[in-house]
């Protein structure tokens, strides 16, 4: 198996990756001041939830935008397993052409993603990743990673506006009102939640469709990716995993000591 990580602004998750599939996940909370001890501890115990000792894995991998984790979750990887642990970047064997106006700069998630969108879906084709943040990234037809969009986390801008007025209480997003015409405060404040957001994601895509001259598939990834792309008016594939699976082609393609 594979231990593949990826550390986002909130929490990092860890799945174990047998070839191509995600067989077990768990999570550990994101915390820039945790040292190689504390990790090695987290994910030695997370394996063990799971059954699984560090015998059952041949390498790891590890997405991050957190700069201060990305070496520890390195170094706790390699401790645990004794093999060396890849750290996603645009330096490595993508198989994807970068052109962004930095390509050091682009995101290792939103690299991952998009090589497993291209792989999964065809060209061209945009990834949304609805997390802390949400982004929508471009892949045109030649196979090029062409940008995209940032906008603040679904969650993070209803939570600042609930805990920010003393008179709206604090919502969850498990359910969506029937109407967009919300009649009360509770379901106007989950229709602009909700079905605001899906109109944003729907307008993005479809100006994005211009500027790259055709239409392309649509693929939609993290946790709060359920909650939104069912109110879509445009056809979204859900594919959680995808992200795993990018990691697990960016391992294979640059295996270390290979």
């Amino acid at each position: 198996m594979l231990l593949a990580m990826d550390a986002g602004n909130t929490q990092i998750v860890c799945g174990c990756m047998e070839e191509d599939r995600l067989r077990k996940s768990f999570r550990l909370p994101t915390r820039p001041g945790r040292t190689r001890e504390e990790t090695l501890a987290e994910l030695r115990q997370g394996l063990k939830t799971w059954g699984l000792s560090p015998a059952d894995f041949r390498g790891a991998v590890v997405s991050s935008v957190v700069p201060p984790v990305t070496g520890v979750l390195r170094e706790a990887a390699e401790a645990l397993l004794g093999k060396p642990c890849l750290v996603i970047g645009p330096e490595l064997e993508t198989d994807m052409p970068i052109c962004i106006d930095e390509p050091e700069s682009l995101g290792a998630d939103l690299l991952a993603g998009a090589v497993a969108a291209k792989e999964r879906c065809g060209v061209p084709c945009i990834v949304l990743d609805l997390g802390t943040a949400t982004t929508v990234t471009a892949v045109d037809g030649e196979g090029r990673f062409r940008g995209g969009a940032i906008l603040p986390g679904v969650k993070l801008s209803f939570r600042a506006l609930t805990a920010g007025t003393s008179l709206l209480p604090g919502l969850s997003l498990d359910r969506a009102p029937e109407r967009v015409l919300g009649a009360n405060t509770e379901d106007c404040l989950l229709s602009g939640a909700i079905y605001g957001s899906a109109a944003a994601l729907d307008g993005l895509i479809e100006r994005m469709e211009e500027e790259l001259g055709s239409p392309c598939r649509c693929v939609a990834t993290g946790g709060i990716a359920r909650h939104i792309v069912p109110y879509c008016r445009r056809e979204i594939r859900l594919d959680e995993e995808l992200l795993f699976h990018g990691l697990w082609l960016l391992w294979q393609r640059n295996r270390p000591g290979d």
